[in-house]
């Protein structure tokens, strides 16, 4: 494994993907920032992270022969594999809020970016992209923000936490290449924040819908059943869930 650590930089995401424009790094490369200036999230929001305090890390994983249409399956194993790390540091109350949001109760500690490399109709390689709020206190504007230090009152060390991600990532993504989606996406499901529980979403044009959670379809949209006794599916630019 091939850890870079860099003190400030824009994105760690960016760099590994600059890297990738020359050759395609070495499987498991890792970058980590004590600061990023301009740290994204889904759909273009920025990930703002108090320097040093945080766990700011992009993984490059070689995904090739890995069919385009079947790429949800890696948003699935990294939120498991982050999720499964964080158990084991006993957080607490931890569920997926679809895609792949982690949180504890109802609080964000961590958001996942994936942005996949993909060169004739397959994917060449991911990068993984893992902001984890670890000792952070002060969440000011953000209150639906939390920390690992905050949820348990334990100063933690980050380079553990690295560590341990790094390994359930190895193992779920092993369980990916044994073919084991059914038993990935049975799991993924099963940790969905307000799933089973009648909740209410915000749709693309502004309406707001009443519905739940079911699941997530193959191609990774969200399945909500809906008032009229139908289930539809969303794609991330469609739906957010107001909670």
């Amino acid at each position: 494994m091939y850890i870079i650590k860099l003190g400030a930089i824009e994105s760690t995401n960016s760099f590994l993907k600059d890297m990738t424009a020359t050759k395609i790094p070495k499987d498991y490369t890792v970058v980590v920032a004590e600061h990023q200036t301009q740290g994204r999230g889904q759909m273009g929001t920025v990930w703002n992270a108090e320097d040093g305090k945080n766990l700011t890390m992009s993984v490059f994983k070689i995904v090739s022969k890995f069919k385009v249409d079947s790429q949800y399956y890696i948003s699935m194993v990294v939120a498991l594999a982050v999720h499964d790390a964080l158990l084991s540091f006993n957080i607490p109350r931890l569920s997926i809020k679809w895609p792949n949001d982690i949180l504890s109760e109802n609080k964000k500690i961590c958001g996942i970016l994936i942005e996949n490399v993909i060169k004739n109709n397959s994917i060449q390689g991911t990068v993984i992209g893992i902001g984890l709020n670890v000792n952070q206190k002060n969440f000011e504007g953000l209150p639906k923000a939390s920390s690992l230090s905050l949820i348990t009152g334990v100063i933690y060390n980050k380079d553990e936490i690295l560590s341990e991600i790094l390994s359930k990532l190895k193992w779920y993504f092993n369980s990916l290449k044994n073919g084991e989606y059914d038993i990935i996406q049975t799991k993924y499901e099963s940790l969905l924040f307000r799933k089973e529980k009648p909740s209410t979403f915000k749709l693309s044009n502004d309406s707001i819908i009443t519905g739940i959670i079911k699941g997530v379809s193959k191609d990774g949209k969200l399945n909500v059943w809906l008032e009229d006794d139908i289930t539809q599916s969303f794609d991330l630019k469609e739906i957010e869930l107001l909670y």
